[in-house]
């Protein structure tokens, strides 16, 4: 029997979709289907008679994507269940079959253990915090199933074929077509890649691209930087010798990139490329970013004639605002990147944004680090990670903030966490959406300015008992 009081069943149900620990507390065969009869209301609500469910490459997730599908078919809604997939090819498929309301069974970059639900309210449009204060509400009060109400039914599909067409068919490639490695981390997006990079002419190499549920080799998630060792070694490799190297996270919606050189290439850097061609073709575009993002983002896009948008983290959060503003370019340092208008579809799909890099890279006629060269040099830190408590990490942060705007007012962007400007960089902290944990980002001028930001961070949440005082990924 499933307690929806216990904090832990409520702490699932986080700010833009619903992640949780695989037990008997947490997500289990009973739970997931009483949070999918609670959507399937959700859905009714808003008049949906049917829905997308597909799932990744998890253990758990077969069985929990067919207790979803049991649910919303008991509910009167009709499934079209597009097995093993990513969460891009679930948003294409409400374009596909016009579906409104969608499931994807994931729990992204989380690791082994952890599984949840990506939900959607429309298309392009996944829930947001008052989406899901009203589904957790459905879930404590679960209506009966009426009498009158006609079962749904499920039909299986496959629409593999559809999207990668409708992704190569967007992408001119030039002269200069790259040699690329992918790394799909056993995860979905393995189902894809090599297939639509060697579409567009690319010589392609694989690695981990076998879904497989046990997750031999790595955690696929571009942002821990000791996952992206493979990726290095083998874009370097002398037989090789590739011009990037691409890795996804587990449901395909993130990216992150490897140079020629093997260095890191964080997706703010990319999404600067990105802006370039498309500011010179639309000028006076607004592109929108996260807090996380360096300032060379925004001065590229300003650079180009472009209105540079910072927005808050989360991809529901960056989708709903490029819909409010009709931007045609989004993303986030994590590696969700977004086209949007008559580019594509306005979600985050790192397979169709891997490939508008490798577009851009084959109009070039030098490689990606010399591109990159001709932008603003800063110095920034990888993700960092402090433990905090998933119950007292919004109020940690809340305080937080009040501290950093009474040392440093006027300085503090606070849409999401605290964002703090200096002379010579910047210094994040933000609550994560995902984790029991606060994410941190530091850039400066120098190395020196770098780590002079970090350590004034540090003198502050050290000051937190609630805050882990060794950080995952610091940088020294």
């Amino acid at each position: 029997m499933i307690n929806i009081k216990n904090e832990n069943f409520r702490s699932m149900f986080r700010e833009y979709d619903i992640r949780g620990r695989v037990n008997d507390e947490e997500l289990n065969s009973e739970s997931v289907y009483h949070i999918a009869s609670a959507y399937a209301e959700f859905v009714k609500r808003r008049r949906y008679d049917k829905a997308v469910v597909g799932y990744d490459s998890r253990a758990c997730s077969i069985g929990f994507a067919n207790a979803v599908s049991r649910a919303l078919c008991e509910r009167g809604i009709n499934v079209i269940s597009i097995g093993l997939s990513t969460s891009p090819l679930v948003y294409f498929a409400q374009y596909h079959f016009g579906c409104e309301a969608a499931v994807m069974v994931t729990a992204s970059h989380n690791p082994d253990g952890w599984s949840g639900f990506k939900l959607a309210n429309g298309f392009s449009k996944t829930l947001e915090p008052e989406d899901i204060k009203e589904l957790f509400e459905l879930v404590i009060d679960l209506p009966s199933i009426g009498g009158n109400v006609k079962c749904g039914m499920r039909t299986d599909a496959d629409i593999r074929s559809e999207y990668l067409n409708s992704i190569v068919s967007r992408i001119e490639m030039g002269e200069n077509r790259p040699r690329v490695v992918i790394d799909a981390g056993n995860g979905g997006a393995g189902l894809f890649a090599y297939e639509l990079f060697q579409r567009l002419g690319c010589m392609t190499f694989q690695l981990h691209c076998d879904p497989d549920v046990t997750f031999p080799n790595y955690f696929p998630n571009p942002s821990d930087i000791k996952a992206r060792d493979k990726l290095r070694e083998m874009v370097l490799h002398p037989y090789i010798k590739a011009d990037i190297g691409i890795g996804f996270d587990g449901d395909g919606d993130r990216m992150g990139v490897i140079d020629e050189n093997g260095d890191d290439v964080w997706s703010d850097t990319i999404l600067s490329l990105l802006a370039k061609p498309l500011l010179e073709k639309k000028h006076g575009e607004t592109v929108v970013y996260d807090v996380k993002c360096s300032r060379v983002l925004e001065q590229t896009i300003e650079k180009y004639g472009g209105v540079p948008l910072m927005w808050k983290t989360g991809h529901s959060y960056i989708k709903a605002k490029m819909q409010e503003t009709g931007a045609t370019l989004a993303g986030e340092r994590s590696g969700h990147i977004f086209f949007g208008g008559d580019e594509y579809f306005g979600f985050d799909d790192a397979l169709f944004a891997g490939a508008k890099l490798v577009e851009f890279i084959s109009h070039q006629a030098g490689t990606i680090s010399a591109v990159l060269g001709g932008l603003p040099q800063y110095v920034t830190s990888p993700e960092i990670q402090a433990f905090c408590d998933d119950t007292k990490k919004y109020g940690v942060i809340e305080e937080v903030v009040i501290e950093f705007n009474k040392k440093y007012p006027g300085r503090v962007n606070d849409i999401c966490g605290a964002r703090v400007s200096f002379d010579h960089g910047f210094g994040l902290v933000r609550a994560s959406s995902n984790l029991p944990e606060l994410v941190l980002i530091f850039e400066g001028d120098t190395e020196k300015d770098m780590l002079e930001i970090k350590d004034i961070f540090h003198e502050i949440l050290d000051r937190y008992p609630d805050i882990n005082k060794e950080w995952s990924n610091e940088i020294d």
